[in-house]
């Protein structure tokens, strides 16, 4: 083979290396954007970490300038397109308002988190940082109760918030009274899965709060990861669950007259239809609404070390007005908790 011969055939595999890499981004961007309920496969693309595009990215635009002109703006368009909407960015600007509420969301992992020496006084440190009105955990089962025990209402103080509701899972911190909290039932084919609904008294104004964690992916992305043809539908499998917790949770909130707020590890990036589902009945991601930067929530205790998804949400009916949202920093609990600054009408 001649040196002409051998040049020819490395420019056409760094060609045809270079168009996998622009054809993968066009896959995250789309994924990232659509809503396709039927599309098991996008929902997949969904849960990639991201660096697996973006180091081929930088890469493909390291040889396009080899290929020409064409190729060098090609890699130029996919790598803004996957550092904006093919990773989910937002950029909104932050208000102020004198009568914000402040709601988190947290995840906080209580069984592991409370094994570590000072895992109870990280996740204070947490909360204390940002000082929420409202506070809501999932897989806070040993904070207060264990997930078998009666609900405690009325329990003692939580991170300096006063009036505290527990049941399975969930802990409740409110600085504001809770009038009285409910169970539903989100749970799929013989599994019995809960979410938590509470009534809030803010100043006199009523406002619902509900807190709901959906099944995690983690079986059906190692399944589809390890198992083949078998493994897809495992995946599928655990994705029709997530969709059916969100349709029952979506069918118990539509009928919600009020201020409504939804705070939960809901194991879904923001493009999903498992959260399309509740948007469909008028609830907004606050994070979508009012956040910068991209909001991930989840993956800094993974092998890999970064957050690159976004699957711990806020979401607000359509009368509250959301001026801020995002992610808090510390690493107490696998899940970083998402934060919200709400205005609840007059």
């Amino acid at each position: 083979m001649n040196l002409r011969r051998l040049r020819l055939l490395v420019h056409r595999a760094a060609g045809l290396g270079v168009l996998a890499v622009v054809l993968g981004v066009t896959l995250r961007v789309i994924a990232h954007q659509a809503d396709d309920s039927d599309s098991v496969g996008l929902e997949l693309v969904r849960f990639l970490p991201y660096a697996w595009l973006l180091l081929p990215c930088l890469l493909a635009l390291l040889i396009s300038p080899w290929l020409g002109r064409i190729w060098v703006a090609a890699c130029l368009l996919a790598l803004v397109a996957l550092l904006g909407p093919g990773m989910g960015l937002q950029w909104n600007a932050a208000r102020e308002h004198p009568r914000s509420i402040r709601i988190m969301t947290y995840n906080i992992k209580a069984v592991q988190t409370m094994e570590q020496p000072d895992g109870l006084e990280a996740l204070g440190l947490a909360v204390a940082r940002h000082a929420p009105d409202l506070l809501v955990m999932q897989d806070a089962h040993g904070l207060l109760i264990e997930r078998s025990e009666r609900p405690v209402s009325d329990g003692p103080a939580v991170f300096g918030l006063s009036h505290v509701y527990a049941e399975g899972q969930y802990v409740v911190a409110s600085r504001f009274p809770i009038a009285a909290c409910t169970a539903g039932q989100i749970g799929f084919e013989s599994e019995s899965h809960r979410y938590l609904r509470c009534r809030i008294d803010v100043d006199g104004k009523p406002l619902t709060v509900v807190t709901a964690h959906f099944q995690s992916p983690r079986a059906g992305l190692m399944a589809a990861r390890h198992e083949g043809l078998g493994g897809l539908l495992g995946w599928q499998l655990n994705h029709a669950r997530r969709m059916t917790q969100a349709q029952k949770l979506a069918r118990d909130l539509a009928g919600e007259a009020g201020p409504l707020v939804l705070g939960g590890d809901l194991n879904a990036p923001p493009s999903s239809p498992v959260l399309a589902t509740l948007e469909a009945v008028g609830l907004r991601n606050a994070f979508s609404l009012a956040g910068r930067g991209y909001g991930y929530s989840y993956g800094h205790t993974l092998r890999w070390g970064y957050d690159f998804l976004r699957i711990d949400h806020i979401y607000v009916s359509p009368e509250i007005d959301v001026i801020d949202s995002f992610v808090a920093a510390g690493d107490a609990s696998d899940h970083r908790a998402v934060v919200a600054d709400l205005v609840l009408p007059p």
